[in-house]
């Protein structure tokens, strides 16, 4: 446990105290010493490790995104069925996109779409996330489970999932009428992911005491590291007689950790270019749809919540899940916009987002060791509906995925002419869950791992990738 607290009511050495930070009570310092014998091949009876250095985004569009608005918009069917917003060609040949995605259709050859995924059913709920397994569990937690709770270098979470409101205070709270994405199922809570600000609580073995302060409170959270880092090196640590590792875990958890969620640590000209918030204002939405303020919050902290998830994951974390609530429902009842309307609230602040995303990972050098992954819990209805909405529909939906090191420039599987069904091998939550695993680890060496519970390596390794994007 991790626990800040009053210097004056302690003794220094009682001032800051890291006990089990981290897989199977290791201290952080252990973790430190860890990852010096991992350096060596010792921690997996193969001599080497499981866990690639790579991370995942996974951008749930939640409310479920329509497949032929966005990336299979059908220009030659009937009008009632083709993209409302039109479409657009694409850096590809002969690949179309729908109207709204100008951004990432001139960055085609850097995504791969997959035009027969299937979800299995119209739902509300978020089985992408947790996968059709019997666990259960956030896929981030099915990776700290393997990977650890902690970074054993940086100290950052392995899993974490981020919302509207771990960027800007006043966003509206995480919904959960769905189903939590912090949910780690019967791993426990200590695998939950970190969930800054969105009303989540810390995992059990990594817990803040912060005066009395809010916990979600991240601009409290930064000001009370600093104090405390201004105190630690007052007081010097090396004094102490302290080890190298565990002056090395100090250090991390007062700097490393505390930088990755202050987005004011990033050039300005870079927060300036992932902004969204200028692309729909409030005053251009329409109040009349009760979803309303979901809109205002996709439109203003999309664009930085992806550059969050690309801090964090330079930092260590292995798995953030990125979503603005439930926003991608077009049905154009009370609650929601229709496809056209829709697709300016949520797809203008997505195009842009998510095309910076891709090209900031790849002018950093990092495109192969991210992974995003972008889709919802299902796809709408072939035909429009009777006031300009699409209803739910689980026979087809949208997935854009780029970068891991996987292959990019590919158009996956072909839907039927009406956009409803797969005609090719469908394309399921399975495959994707074994896509992300196979980039995630060295799944030959995970299998014969003794550490992991059988039933984590199970659906970690059950299953084939989805046909046509692994290297």
């Amino acid at each position: 446990m991790l626990t800040f607290c009053d210097r004056s009511a302690l003794g220094r050495r009682e001032f800051l105290r890291i006990g089990s930070l981290a897989l199977s009570g290791l201290s952080l310092s252990s973790l430190l010493a860890g990852r010096a014998a991992m350096a060596q091949g010792a921690l997996t009876p193969s001599g080497r490790g499981v866990v690639r250095d790579k991370s995942v985004v996974f951008l749930f569009m939640h409310g479920g995104p329509s497949q032929i608005e966005t990336f299979d918009p059908k220009p030659e069917a009937p009008v009632e069925v083709r993209s409302a917003t039109g479409d657009i060609g694409t850096k590809l040949a002969g690949v179309r996109f729908g109207g709204t995605y100008e951004k990432l259709a001139a960055l085609a050859d850097k995504i791969s779409v997959v035009r027969s995924f299937t979800t299995g059913d119209g739902n509300h709920d978020i089985k992408p996330i947790v996968g059709v397994n019997t666990l259960k569990a956030n896929m981030g937690s099915l990776y700290a489970r393997v990977a650890g709770i902690n970074h054993p270098v940086t100290g950052i979470p392995t899993n974490a999932a981020i919302f509207p409101k771990s960027v800007n205070p006043e966003a509206g709270a995480a919904q959960e009428g769905f189903g939590k994405f912090w949910d780690a199922g019967p791993l426990g809570a200590a695998y939950a992911p970190f969930v800054p600000g969105a009303g989540g609580n810390l995992q059990s073995d990594m817990k803040l005491t912060l005066d009395k302060s809010r916990l979600d409170d991240r601009r409290a959270l930064l000001a009370r590291l600093d104090a405390i880092r201004r105190t630690v090196e007052c007081d010097s640590l090396e004094g102490q007689g302290l080890d190298k590792f565990t002056e090395q875990a100090f250090a991390t958890v007062l700097s490393g950790v505390g930088d990755a969620f202050d987005l004011s640590k990033e050039d300005p000209k870079t927060i300036a270019r992932y902004d969204t918030s200028q692309l729909v204002r409030p005053d251009q939405i329409s109040r009349k749809w009760n979803n309303y303020k979901f809109y205002v919050d996709h439109g203003k902290t999309l664009g930085k919540l992806m550059l969050l998830a690309r801090r964090l994951c330079e930092a260590g974390c292995g798995f953030v899940t990125v979503t603005t609530n439930f926003v991608w429902d077009n049905h154009s009842d009370v609650n929601n916009a229709g496809v056209e309307e829709g697709q300016r609230y949520c797809g203008l602040p997505f195009d842009h987002a998510v095309s910076t995303f891709i090209q900031d990972v790849h002018e950093r050098g990092l495109s192969d060791k991210i992974l995003l992954v972008c889709c919802g819990e299902m796809g709408r209805t072939p035909r429009i509906n009777k006031t300009g909405g699409r209803d739910h529909w689980g026979g087809l939906a949208p997935l854009l995925l780029s970068g891991g090191g996987l292959e990019m420039g590919k158009v996956i599987g072909q839907s039927t002419r009406d956009g409803g069904q797969p005609q090719s091998e469908p394309v399921t939550i399975k495959h994707l869950t074994s896509t992300i695993m196979h980039t995630l680890f060295d799944v030959g060496a995970l299998r014969i791992l003794r550490d992991v519970p059988t039933d984590v390596a199970r659906v970690i390794t059950d299953g084939e990738p989805i046909p046509g994007l692994l290297a």
